[in-house]
């Protein structure tokens, strides 16, 4: 299962302290994830997706009055998908590397 989720506190104008806490978080529970721009990605399954992301919006809201946090869950069935396939295949549809 993958899973792309932001944790936004709000009236804050830089969060990257924030990030900075929810990738510490990320980085000692052992599963995959990708930092973007705009939200994180997971792998996992359903309990440690879930789990995880709670943690990290702890994390966030102890710091701040109110946060929001958004998540998006991608539970495919039929085959296994993976963080690190998602861009590579997307590059051999173009034939070129994507800018990260």
């Amino acid at each position: 299962m993958l899973a792309e989720f932001s944790v936004y506190p709000v009236a804050v104008e830089h969060m990257s302290k924030d990030v900075a806490k929810v990738v510490d978080v990320l980085s000692g529970t052992g599963l995959a994830y990708r930092v973007g721009p705009m939200g994180t990605c997971i792998e996992g399954n359903l309990g440690q997706v879930l789990a995880v992301i709670q943690r990290c919006h702890e994390a966030v809201a102890n710091a701040h009055g109110r946060v929001v946090t958004t998540i998006v869950i991608d539970d495919r069935k039929d085959q296994p998908h993976h963080l690190a396939e998602v861009v590579p295949s997307v590059e051999k549809q173009l034939g070129h590397k994507v800018p990260t």
